[in-house]
């Protein structure tokens, strides 16, 4: 009797004690990799993980816990890899890959008036951008880049291209003074902005823009038309802006300014703008870019390949404005790849500055994640890993003879790893590339229409009484 009812007894509590959590199904878990994930200070997770459910990350923590918790339908085994976030490529002009060592070793105003101009003039249409577009977001999948911002023409046949390629763009249709192959007149291009804007607002992957091109490519009136349309939808301005010497002088000569100092004048100048470059800027230009809450985009490897000078980077952070880090168009940079241009800003602030300590790994690094969301407005959605925010992020190879032996993940990072060393890329919680395979593009096919282009664009330019090199 005494035995039942201890039986009973103990059947009641087992009855009352909690049953073990039932584990939560989500779309996909990334698990055992060294997560590096861009909050704060927060040191790298050894055998962490990132459970992602549709578009979002649900959960960043060890491997065991989240496989406590979570049950993937789709896995990612990055053992012996770093998870990170996507990079952010905050410049470039996406097909213009198509014109990838046409004219090297020249000047900007050479290299764009018995070049890049006459090219253009006879090549680019639709069918050009959409070939050319497939080609960098191809590179752009492979090297880590899931997040990039655009200027150029037919940004329409553009987007389609990105979102089918799974990657986020914030994608700036060009405004500019002169005929262009999509618009006639800087009015042309700001009908075609505005139909773009109103096509594409909303979407989760594409963040339309207006571009106007520079403040030597427009007028003032134009320029200010461009900032309205912005304003009144609510949407990113691109600017080129204080890229070369010639640029400043001119601006000082025409308007008694700077380039900053004019665009602010205007009322041009403001949250929501994307300066690139941002090479020749003063003090005070600086303190009035951080006052206006511009965004700058820093691209140190067209800027030394065309000697356009070198961008007061550590003045920026000093000055708490917020960088991205920019690629250019592969035509003045050759490629796409994010990790090397990482890699030349942090080499280039310390032979400028003479100051080794300068120009981090762990800046440089936050430059292409978080710090260049911040310069698009995009810091609470992307850049970082951490619940709520978008599933973005890359999965790299740390076991090859070049990246052995590792004792500081993010100087790995900066200082060591190439583009090739990135085996997944994960954008909006869509695997676009897995071990090294890429799953929304077929390879084989986009470079052999890109190389089909190459014929078109050398008959352009020999057309125009440029030869190509």
């Amino acid at each position: 009797m005494h035995r039942s009812i201890v039986a009973l007894a103990a059947l009641a509590v087992a009855c009352r004690a909690p049953a073990p959590a039932q584990q939560r199904e989500v779309s996909l878990i990334v698990s055992h990799g060294l997560v590096v994930t861009m909050e704060d200070a927060r040191a790298p997770l050894a055998d962490g993980a990132v459970a992602i459910d549709g578009a979002d990350i649900v959960a960043v923590a060890t491997t065991e816990s989240i496989n406590r918790q979570y049950r993937g339908r789709e896995t990612l085994d990055a053992a012996g890899q770093v998870v990170m976030p996507g990079l952010v490529n905050t410049h470039t002009h996406a097909p213009m890959v198509l014109y990838r060592g046409l004219a090297d070793d020249l000047p900007l105003d050479t290299w764009l008036n018995k070049y890049i101009f006459p090219a253009e003039a006879g090549t680019v249409s639709p069918e050009f951008v959409r070939a050319g577009t497939r080609l960098a977001a191809l590179e752009m999948i492979q090297s880590g880049t899931t997040t990039f911002a655009d200027m150029y023409y037919f940004e329409d046949d553009i987007a389609r291209e990105v979102k089918a390629a799974g990657l986020r763009g914030v994608l700036g249709q060009t405004v500019i003074r002169f005929p262009v192959p999509d618009a006639r007149t800087p009015a042309d291009g700001l009908a075609r902005a505005e139909a773009f804007i109103t096509a594409y607002r909303g979407d989760p992957l594409i963040t339309p823009a207006v571009a106007p091109h520079a403040i030597y490519t427009l007028d003032s009136a134009s320029l200010t038309a461009a900032r309205d349309l912005s304003r009144r939808f609510n949407v990113p301005t691109i600017i080129h802006l204080a890229e070369t010497g010639q640029e400043g002088r001119d601006a000082q000569q025409a308007f008694k300014a700077s380039p900053v100092a004019y665009l602010d004048r205007l009322g041009f100048l403001g949250p929501g703008v994307l300066a690139a470059h941002g090479v020749w800027v003063s003090e005070p230009d600086i303190a009035l870019l951080k006052a206006r809450g511009v965004g700058v985009a820093h691209n140190p490897e067209s800027n030394m390949k065309l000697a356009s000078g070198v961008a007061p980077l550590v003045s920026y952070l000093r000055a708490g404005v917020p960088v991205g880090l920019g690629t250019d168009g592969a035509a003045s940079n050759n490629d796409l790849d994010m990790f090397e241009a990482m890699r030349m800003a942090s080499f280039l602030q310390k032979v400028h500055t003479l100051d080794p300590k300068v120009a981090s790994a762990r800046e440089m690094l936050e430059m292409a994640t978080i710090g260049g969301a911040r310069a698009l407005g995009m810091a609470d959605r992307i850049g970082s890993l951490a619940p709520g925010k978008r599933a973005d992020l890359i999965v790299v190879r740390m076991t090859t003879a070049r990246q052995t032996p590792m004792y500081d993940p993010v100087s790995q990072l900066v200082y060591t790893t190439r583009g090739d060393d990135v085996t997944a890329t994960v954008v909006q919680g869509r695997v676009l590339m897995r071990n090294r395979m890429v799953l929304s593009l077929d390879e084989a096919a986009v470079l052999k229409e890109a190389r089909s282009w190459a014929d078109r664009v050398r008959a352009a330019v020999a057309g125009s009484g440029s030869e190509t090199r």
